[in-house]
């Protein structure tokens, strides 16, 4: 089903990411409606309409999906249930998010591809933690197995002793406790497939987290990433097929000495291809909505000999002056109000010579 120019798409989630989204869809001719609890958000200045509402609230949310010809979201944390009646006109679909949601089923279900994900045990207490850090040793991570990403929700353990205090950390939830993985690079594919089944990917970015958060990303990746890309490519469109997915989706990458080991996966739009937005023929957000209205998907080839993008974290988006006189640099800031600690405030991109 092709979705025309002029129709109108309906984003669940008013972050940056739907911000980046609904400026991308407006180049098209789209015009983009919000639903999201907030009374506003970064895509309220760029979006045509916008609804607050519960995520859980499947009446509301029904009646939002009325509004609109199509339905995609920014935010994988959105309850299942609800978005399953919304199925048939939502891309990506419902499945991929109950997979991305849930730490434990995300890895069962790469595992079951035969695919390479660090090793992990289920942990639901914290007599199964202590037996989980016997088998798989330590050092290890316990992740909680919901609601974590930059960081959050996660306990290093160095060693056994650290169990309870890293249980009490992550709030005594249900985890996941993940082995020690020596790893050289950290590194994403950022894919996009159609409803056609037409795949395509950008090149694979170089990654840096300071502190749990994505730093900065560049590409071209150096040579040890680089060899692996090609296995991690055929990884990411194995996961894409088996979710018969429409949209962007990102994998991260240890890039390691036996390959490349998964991660994680985000089924959406992702903050380390923001740098596509000035570094490739077409970007990540334009690509996502062709993929979700049915239109051929654009060239992912780069623009630049090599590209940089970096995260203005808190106050660092104070910088913008300095920023702004850099001839190489394109600015992006989110309109988030107040900076705060830990906060994606915006982030910049350079396109740099070879």
């Amino acid at each position: 089903m092709i979705v025309p120019p002029g129709s109108r798409i309906g984003i669940i989630g008013g972050g940056q990411l739907g911000r980046m989204l609904a400026l991308a869809a407006a180049r098209l001719g789209y015009r983009c409606h919000i639903y999201a609890p907030e009374a506003s958000g970064p895509a309220a200045d760029v979006s045509a309409s916008w609804t607050q509402g519960a995520y859980e609230d499947a009446d509301a949310l029904a009646a939002f999906a009325a509004t609109v010809d199509v339905l995609t979201y920014e935010f994988e944390n959105v309850p299942v249930a609800p978005v399953k009646l919304l199925a048939s006109r939502l891309h990506p679909n419902p499945i991929a998010l109950e997979v991305a949601q849930d730490r434990l089923a995300e890895k069962d279900f790469v595992a079951g591809l035969n695919l390479r994900p660090a090793p992990y045990r289920a942990v639901d207490d914290l007599e199964g933690l202590r037996a989980a850090i016997a088998d798989l040793g330590a050092p290890a991570i316990l992740k909680t197995r919901r609601f974590g990403y930059d960081g959050k929700g996660q306990a290093r353990i160095a060693s056994p002793a650290d169990a309870e205090a890293a249980w009490a950390a992550i709030g005594s939830r249900p985890a996941v406790l993940e082995g020690f993985v020596r790893f050289d690079r950290e590194f994403s594919i950022i894919a996009v497939r159609g409803i056609d089944g037409a795949f395509a990917t950008w090149d694979a970015p170089d990654n840096v987290h300071e502190n749990g958060i994505l730093a900065l990303s560049t590409v071209p990746a150096g040579p040890l990433v680089q060899a692996q890309v090609e296995e991690a490519v055929a990884m990411t469109r194995r996961v894409a097929e088996a979710l018969d997915y429409v949209g962007v989706l990102a994998v991260e990458y240890f890039a390691t000495a036996g390959g490349p080991v998964f991660n994680e996966m985000a089924p959406r739009v992702h903050n380390s291809g923001h740098w596509t937005i000035e570094g490739a023929v077409t970007c990540q957000f334009e690509n996502h909505i062709r993929a979700i209205c049915g239109l051929p998907l654009g060239s992912t080839a780069l623009a630049a000999p090599r590209v940089e993008m970096r995260n203005l974290i808190g106050a660092e988006a104070d910088d913008w002056p300095a920023i702004l006189a850099d001839p190489t640099a394109h600015l992006h800031l989110y309109g988030k109000g107040a900076p705060r600690p830990g906060r994606k405030m915006g982030h910049v991109t350079r396109l740099l010579a070879g």
